[in-house]
């Protein structure tokens, strides 16, 4: 999902970024929270520290959310500074908050959808770059809004979570977002 709102965020900018570096910057956002996510699964897989990739329990989601938090602050700090891509910075600020809302969350055995805590800042995400860049994005606001009703609908339907806990992890991911706008917006 940061991705994903990092690329919607170049194609929407109205700022010119020379292709090298817009490549560049994509090529290590993916290496960082694609395949870097992966190595770590199939490493604390191996260490029997996590049994599949759905971290049902919340122990499970401990480590993998503190490595998460580690890989979003190198990001912060060498991918994306603040002075250079300033609401980018502040949405994975945002994204680092509600990361670390989760992995609290965990550790008091409390269970947050992490899709919908994904899904819902993003979503949150594109309402403030609409505002921001003054764009009419409704057409994808509405496909964004029916995806993250789908997410919401299929891990009730594979019984991975509750609708309380849905309803938790959509404002533990939108909250964040909310906040870091008084920053940048």
């Amino acid at each position: 999902m940061p991705l994903l709102a990092v690329v919607f965020y170049f194609s929407k900018a109205p700022r010119y970024i020379p292709l090298h570096i817009l490549k560049a910057k994509i090529m290590a956002l993916a290496i960082l929270t694609i395949i870097l996510p992966i190595l770590l699964f199939f490493l604390l897989k191996t260490l029997k520290q996590v049994k599949s990739p759905h971290l049902e329990t919340t122990r499970e989601r401990i480590l993998p959310l503190l490595l998460n938090c580690g890989i979003i602050i190198i990001i912060l700090q060498h991918i994306l500074p603040i002075n250079e891509y300033e609401a980018l910075y502040f949405f994975f600020i945002g994204v680092l908050i509600s990361t670390l809302s989760c992995l609290i969350l965990a550790i008091f055995k409390l269970k947050a959808s992490i899709h919908m805590i994904a899904s819902a800042g993003v979503w949150t995400f594109f309402i403030a770059l609409s505002i921001h860049f003054s764009i009419n994005i409704i057409g994808s606001l509405g496909l964004f809004s029916l995806i993250i009703g789908a997410i919401a609908t299929s891990r009730l339907h594979l019984k991975a979570h509750t609708n309380p806990e849905l309803l938790l992890g959509f404002f533990v991911g939108s909250i964040p977002q909310l906040i870091a706008l008084n920053y940048w917006l």
